[in-house]
C-alpha cells in the first residue's frame, strides 16, 4: 500500500511516517519505480507507534517497546519501560501543578484595573535568586 493508505489505516499522517521511516523506525519495502510499498505489517507497526505516543513516550522508548513486542521479551521489560514513563509523567505533572499555584496566586493578588502596579509584572521583572 502507499503511503497515503497506510497513513489511513494507522492513523499516523504522512510526514510523521516519512519522518519515522527518517529514523529508521519503519523501514518500508520499495517497488521497482523506488516507491513506498508498505505492507499489512507495516500499518500495525505503524499504529502501535501511534499509540505509544499517544501516551507520551518518547521515539526512542517507541523504538525499544517495538523490539520488545518483536522479540516477544517478557512483560516486565515493557512495564519497567513503563513505569519509568510514569514516573517522569508524574514529576511533569507536579512541576506543572508548582507552575499553576504560582500563576494563581499571581493572579489573584492582581487587580487587573488602571493602576500602575501589578504583582504579576513585578515577579517577573524581579531578578532570579
Amino acid at each position: 500500500m502507499n503511503i497515503g493508505e497506510v497513513a489511513a489505516r494507522s492513523g499516523v499522517p504522512a510526514k510523521t511516517i516519512r519522518y519515522y521511516e527518517d529514523i529508521g523506525l519503519i523501514r518500508p519495502a520499495r517497488g521497482a519505480n523506488g516507491y513506498r510499498d508498505f505492507s499489512d505489517e507495516d500499518a500495525h507497526r505503524l499504529a502501535f507507534v501511534g499509540r505509544a505516543r499517544a501516551l507520551g513516550f518518547p521515539v526512542e522508548d517507541c523504538r525499544r517497546l517495538l523490539a520488545l513486542w518483536s522479540e516477544g521479551r517478557p512483560s516486565r521489560e515493557v512495564r519497567a519501560l513503563a513505569a519509568g514513563h510514569l514516573a517522569e509523567i508524574e514529576r511533569r505533572l507536579r512541576e506543572l501543578q508548582a507552575m499553576r499555584d504560582a500563576l494563581s496566586d499571581l493572579v489573584d493578588r492582581c487587580a487587573g484595573d488602571d493602576r500602575p502596579t501589578c504583582p504579576i509584572i513585578d515577579r517577573l521583572g524581579r531578578p532570579s535568586a
